[in-house]
């Protein structure tokens, strides 16, 4: 007979509970903290420029090490195998061109948003359509982050899962409000440190339990076939290796050259040495990043292969980790690993809401009311950033009512950011490699891009993984045609391009 949820788990235990609590109250304190230092829009933006490289680094695999990674990776490796592995080491191959070809537009242009550039470089609505789309796919993006860690709370401890969307939501709204960046990017580097010692630690004690320790995980994982990392085929319907690191490579693209979240880390920091020295942390994360998770989803496998009694009946995969937490780890432990999960979510989610609030801020109120008093844009800074937390919260409250149907969150939140992430980063790759391109040409690319993503997605069988091909590559081709189109036209308006394009840098007045 299965056993039950209830019966495998038991008692969260009040230590585990006291720990928790614990830990969330300092990461409000921390936001009470720097809301002294919060006087004006550069401040609750950009943190005054004052942030160090190295946190800024840190701050950048924060925001991606969420609860995605936290609970995704391990599940993919546990349900399967290591073929994902391959395609999470690649975006080591964006860092280079984010150092060459993008940081050098953010800082000199002393922007605050990168849609800013899309403005200069173009016109008025390609800003306005990039910020749109990035803002769009945020909240998607934290009703996924939200969502997981409060399935694991569900799991672990049986409470009930919108309260725990709820609570989450609130405490991350309110410390983010009070912060701003600056309490975002530290509390950012604290949840790098815990998250990845509390999957050290579930290693360390796998490594105990299972006999023969980590070499016999490594030799039944090899056995099952659990550490394939590459399928060898043209065959583009599966998982096949140039798949993944071409889908990889062309999905990068958003979140390390147009994300706002990611571009503003890059313009806390005092000068573009400091900003070089941020990606360089934040790109080389992944394989230290990538090689603890995938080990630990591997060795979770081995551990109920040979405990088949401990999972309960109708578990997702999702859900393994965390119910190893509370099973394995020592009282009070747990609580901590828990409080680390929870601490993940939020510090993305709290990227997403102040990102957010400096793309409708500054791309929106202050572009159209350049008069308006520095007081005035901070007090809608801070309305803006509550009202983006509580859209959020609602959108991972509908996300739980159909979890259902998601086979695979990891799954869905990639789908989202190919499809809305793709497009918009055509749009900095047709500004920054391009001199004919215009406005109206890369709007076209961008919607282009997107509906090119749906129809593949509705007519075709291509692996997801090529979404990203699709949505960016048409973007480009479609935006550089449409440009070439738009520029014979009488309409058609020459723009000066100097310090805007690669081709243009030096030709600055």
């Amino acid at each position: 007979m299965t056993p039950t949820l209830a019966a495998v788990v038991g008692d969260f235990g009040v230590l585990n509970w006291a720990v928790l609590g614990g830990y969330l109250l300092a990461i409000l304190l921390m936001g009470v903290y720097f809301s002294r230092r919060e006087k004006s829009t550069n401040d609750f933006f950009l943190a005054g420029r004052r942030i160090p490289w190295w946190a800024a680094g840190l701050s950048i695999v924060g925001t991606g090490l969420s609860a995605i990674t936290f609970m995704g990776f391990p599940a993919k490796a546990y349900a399967g195998n290591w073929i994902h592995f391959t395609g999470n080491l690649v975006p080591i191959l964006i860092v280079p061109i984010v150092i060459l070809f993008y940081l050098p537009f953010y800082r000199r242009l002393n922007v605050t948003t990168a849609y800013e550039y899309l403005e200069k470089r173009f016109n008025l609505v390609a800003r306005l359509v990039g910020g749109l789309l990035y803002i769009c796919f945020q909240f998607l993006r934290m009703a996924v982050i939200l969502y997981l860690p409060a399935l694991a709370m569900h799991t672990v401890a049986g409470l009930d899962i919108y309260a725990c969307i709820l609570a989450m939501g609130l405490l991350c709204t309110v410390y983010t409000v009070l912060g701003g960046v600056e309490a975002v990017i530290w509390t950012d580097v604290l949840q790098v440190v815990v998250l990845m010692g509390a999957a050290i630690v579930c290693l360390g004690i796998i490594a105990g339990e299972v006999d023969g320790g980590l070499v016999a995980v490594i030799e039944k994982g090899r056995a099952a076939g659990k550490f394939k990392a590459a399928n060898f085929t043209w065959d583009p319907k599966t998982g096949a290796l140039w798949l993944f690191i071409v889908g990889r490579f062309f999905g990068d693209f958003m979140p390390n050259t147009a994300d706002q979240g990611v571009i503003q880390r890059y313009l806390t920091v005092p000068d573009l040495k400091s900003a070089r020295r941020a990606a360089w942390v934040g790109g080389l994360s992944v394989i230290p990043v990538s090689l603890l998770f995938f080990s630990l989803g591997t060795a979770l496998w081995a551990f109920y292969q040979a405990r088949p009694e401990l999972i309960p009946g109708g578990l997702r995969d999702d859900q393994i980790l965390p119910l190893f937490m509370v099973q394995q780890m020592p009282a009070g432990v747990a609580g901590l690993a828990i409080a680390g999960l929870f601490a993940a979510a939020m510090s993305s989610v709290d990227s997403s809401m102040n990102s957010v609030s400096a793309v409708v801020t500054t791309d929106g109120y202050r572009r159209f009311r350049p008069q308006a008093s520095e007081q005035s844009c901070l007090r809608l800074a801070r309305w803006i950033t509550g009202l983006t937390g509580l859209i959020g919260t609602v959108a991972a409250l509908i996300m739980a009512s159909y979890a259902d149907e998601f086979k695979s969150t990891w799954d869905l939140f990639l789908y989202i950011l190919f499809w809305m992430g793709s497009p918009l980063a055509g749009m900095f790759v047709l500004g920054v490699f391009t001199r004919r391109a215009n406005g109206i040409g890369a709007c076209v690319g961008a919607a282009a891009g997107a509906a090119g993503i749906l129809a593949v997605r509705e007519f075709t069988e291509l692996h997801g993984m090529l979404y990203p091909v699709v949505g960016l590559g048409g973007c480009v081709v479609t935006g550089y045609l449409a440009s070439l189109l738009v520029n014979v036209l009488p309409i058609s308006r020459l723009r000066n391009l100097s310090g805007l394009t690669i081709h243009t840098l030096d030709k600055q007045d």
